[in-house]
């Protein structure tokens, strides 16, 4: 294909072609692959080979333009004849005119290719035209875009100055803080220093005073340990003494009893007295008589008697046997304690613990035969124990374990019997 041929007709040219090529007989062996493509994709996938064998096969150039004279035959005829309607487009004329060579091809290509050349040209002079406008509208907008720009930075740099003048300002300031507080940090550590001065020194007369002290303490326990060992001379001297004349009285006493041979006393001056009180009759002292309320066995003694009741003051006892412990693992230890006791008595049992201070409740797994109460929030344990105490008939055995005189004192004027932590503690730790 010819140099000079302006692009739109070099396309043209290589279209027709592509259209033409499965009915063209003997295609080069280059075009056999591409003539099998599809429509679209043989100008655009073969069109340099379609292009390399027009140019270079005259015989498969003059089928091609056989085919597409057959194609559009009217304009192939003029195109032929030498002359192309002032209708048809000049790209169309000029790519016929060089498929089919007619006399004077060569000028319909270059006529043409020259129009086909000055639409472009004025297409082009429209597209610059419009470009140009564009660029001036793109111009104006970024010169207006360059004045706001301008604007807002003058407004920055009014506001960085002003910001500059204070920042300025902020600095003096600051820099006088800062003497003055070197001022006051001088005169603090003068200050200091003197203060250290008069500490040492009073230190070190102190040290001095504490020696003295010491050795006076020295000189009064040695004179305190003389002193002791004169009091302990004079007490063996008298011991001594007083164990002589004991000797010497006792050797006495068995001298003239066995001068005098007297016998052997029988009897006691009170026996009169006691058969005359045995024959009238006695009241046998009773287990409260014989034993504390710390005693163990007075608490074992009580549950023992028939349906007895235990109330035991939780936090009470509890603190006082384990109170290193948290609170959870007192109440723990304290009901695991309590149970077997339970199990042995069968007492009707009520551990009461103190909770006036908080609206929680914890969670607690008593075991069999105990129940568990925690006091409302406002009421202390003392109060419910009071309250089950009061709740319960004159003549039942109620049992209150308590070291809280104060509520021993009451339970026992409500007819209940009190018991101190310390015998429930000696029970649980058996």
């Amino acid at each position: 294909m010819t140099e000079p041929l302006p692009e739109p007709v070099r396309l043209r040219i290589v279209a027709l072609a592509s259209d033409a090529l499965p009915s063209v007989p003997q295609l080069p062996p280059s075009l056999r692959k591409v003539a099998a493509f599809a429509p679209a994709r043989r100008a655009r996938l073969g069109g340099t080979q379609i292009s390399v064998a027009l140019e270079g096969d005259d015989n498969f150039r003059e089928s091609v333009g056989v085919q597409v004279s057959a194609a559009v035959p009217e304009l192939s005829a003029a195109v032929a004849g030498g002359t192309a309607p002032a209708t048809a487009d000049p790209v169309d004329v000029a790519a016929l005119a060089w498929l089919l060579r007619p006399d004077g091809w060569a000028e319909l290509v270059a006529a043409a290719s020259r129009e086909t050349q000055a639409r472009q040209d004025a297409a082009l002079s429209e597209q610059d035209a419009s470009e140009l406008e564009r660029l001036r509208e793109r111009l104006a907008d970024a010169e207006t875009a360059a004045r706001q720009q301008r604007t807002q930075h003058k407004e920055q740099v009014e506001g960085l100055k002003a910001e500059n003048v204070t920042l300025r300002r902020k600095l003096g300031e600051l820099r006088v803080q800062e003497k003055a507080g070197a001022e006051k940090a001088a005169a603090d550590i003068e200050e200091l220093t003197r203060l250290r001065a008069e500490l040492e020194a009073g230190q070190s007369a102190s040290v001095i005073e504490i020696r003295r002290l010491r050795g006076q303490l020295a000189a009064l326990q040695e004179a305190a340990s003389a002193v002791r060992r004169d009091v302990r001379a004079d007490r063996d001297d008298a011991t001594v003494r007083a164990r002589l004349l004991l000797d010497t009285l006792l050797d006495a006493a068995t001298g003239l009893r066995r001068e005098l041979a007297l016998p052997t006393v029988s009897g006691a001056p009170a026996d009169r007295v006691e058969s005359t009180l045995a024959e009238q009759g006695v009241r046998q002292p009773s287990a409260a008589g014989a034993l504390g309320p710390s005693s163990p066995a007075l608490l074992e003694q009580y549950l023992a008697l028939p349906r007895p009741r235990l109330i035991v003051d939780g936090y009470n006892v509890s603190k006082e046997a384990w109170p290193s412990s948290s609170l959870e693992a007192q109440r723990t230890r304290l009901l695991n304690g309590v149970a077997p006791l339970v199990a042995r008595s069968g007492a009707e049992t009520t551990v009461v613990f103190d909770a006036a201070a908080t609206s929680s409740r914890p969670l607690v797994n008593p075991p069999r035969g105990v129940k568990v109460l925690f006091s409302p929030e406002g009421v202390i344990a003392d109060d419910i124990i009071r309250e089950l105490v009061d709740a319960e008939p004159r003549g039942r055995v109620v049992v209150v374990v308590t070291s809280d005189r104060e509520v021993a004192t009451d339970v026992v004027k409500a007819g209940a019997r009190s018991i101190d932590a310390e015998a429930l503690i000696a029970v649980i730790n058996r």
